[in-house]
């Protein structure tokens, strides 16, 4: 087990909380840092982590969906998520995709501003509408919560309840090293925000599980296409992500090259570099 104390010490997800769900005998297994981790719960229908030959416990929780788990100690309570419960909104678990990949990578790919086009082209954009326009970027001291605002992109289907081309709103905001969300233009209820939440399991260094949240206010859309939607657009990350060179996320700036467009992937990689991150780090130059 990594004994680097940023993911040690850190709630990190390992599940839908609906795998073990109330009053049921169920358990599974997850693996966590290189560890097994066995999930269940007591008489009293609380969740239980334990090693896999059940002498350790770890420290665990249920919220917002998803089972997180600690296995050293939590050197804070898990970030807070007012939204999850606000009236109208649709939370749609979207299902966990395996990545062979750093997952400090997917993190700061769901970052990555200027690949939208690209990548994603005639969904989150498309040529010539390529540029990104400045946007602010800071950490705040309070929460040491990275968050970067005012980010704007024409789309042509920012969402499956767009009837059309828009110019999206983006915000991000960063938690911890694999936890995120995207706060972006509603276009059922343009006053509010649709929430896209991204939180990675870390296998180990090279390998993840990418679990995606919504929060969305859409009352016309099924399940299924806010879904598949969701799954088309990481469908189109996951190869290049598996294509990355080096594996482990490099922090150091010298050997990838950022722009000024990647000013979130830049703030990213600094708080990690800050921390004294060390799991799933490239350390080479």
């Amino acid at each position: 087990m990594t004994q680097d104390p940023n993911v040690l010490n850190d709630w990190l997800v390992v599940g839908q909380a609906g795998k073990l769900a109330p009053g049921s005998r169920g358990r599974f297994s997850a693996r966590l840092l290189g560890e097994e981790v066995e999930l269940s719960r007591d008489g009293q229908g609380r969740p239980r982590a334990t090693d896999r030959a059940g002498r350790r416990e770890f420290a665990v929780q249920e919220r917002y969906s998803y089972l997180w788990v600690c296995l050293g100690e939590p050197r804070k309570p898990l970030f807070e998520f007012p939204e999850f419960v606000q009236p109208g909104r649709r939370i749609l678990d979207c299902g966990a995709i395996g990545v062979a990949a750093s997952g400090l990578r997917v993190i700061e790919n769901f970052l990555d501003v200027a690949h939208l086009p690209y990548v994603h082209t005639d969904l989150l954009g498309k040529e010539p509408h390529t540029e990104v326009a400045v946007y602010t970027v800071e950490v705040d001291a309070q929460t040491d919560e990275i968050w970067a605002r005012d980010v704007r992109l024409w789309q042509p289907k920012a969402a499956v309840s767009a009837s059309g081309a828009l110019l999206a709103k983006y915000a991000y905001r960063v938690m911890q090293p694999f936890s995120t969300m995207l706060y972006k233009t509603c276009p059922a209820r343009p006053a509010e925000n649709d929430i896209v939440c991204l939180f990675v399991q870390p296998v180990d260094e090279t390998s993840s599980l990418a679990h995606t949240l919504l929060a969305y206010f859409d009352d016309a859309s099924e399940d299924r296409d806010l879904i598949a939607f969701q799954q088309t657009i990481f469908g189109q990350d996951k190869p290049i992500l598996e294509n990355h060179r080096p594996q482990r996320l490099p922090i150091d700036g010298r050997l990838e090259t950022p722009a000024r467009c990647d000013a979130t992937s830049i703030a990213y990689r600094r708080w990690l570099k800050s921390r004294g991150m060390r799991f799933s780090v490239h350390a080479g130059n």
